[in-house]
């Protein structure tokens, strides 16, 4: 299999806008380019896997491939968020008290 330089940033693109969608709907705040590539990206890879084991099929194109690396992306974030503990959407308290990470 022979992927042009094109194609790779393509995925790279798709895997960044997804990432950083995924993080806004998520977290309230993306995880920098890294962070937000490879949430995208391994996001895009679960959102092709499981969105047609559903029967959802959102087409072909950019726009589609974006949408579903986003739901995939989403999904894997909230799957962390489950295992790591993160409670509640609003958690992250910014008062004075506790421990930050």
């Amino acid at each position: 299999m022979n992927m042009s330089s094109e194609g790779l940033l393509v995925i790279l693109f798709i895997g960044l806008i997804a990432g950083w969608l995924a993080g806004q709907i998520v977290r309230g705040t993306g995880f920098g380019i890294v962070g937000d590539l490879l949430v995208g990206i391994v996001g895009a890879f679960i959102g092709s896997w499981l969105l047609p084991q559903l029967g959802i099929h959102l087409g072909t194109g950019v726009i589609s491939a974006i949408v579903n690396a986003t739901i995939g992306a989403i999904l894997l974030l909230l799957v962390v968020r489950l295992f790591r503990g993160g409670g509640g959407w609003g958690s992250r308290w910014s008062g004075g008290w506790g421990r930050h990470w």
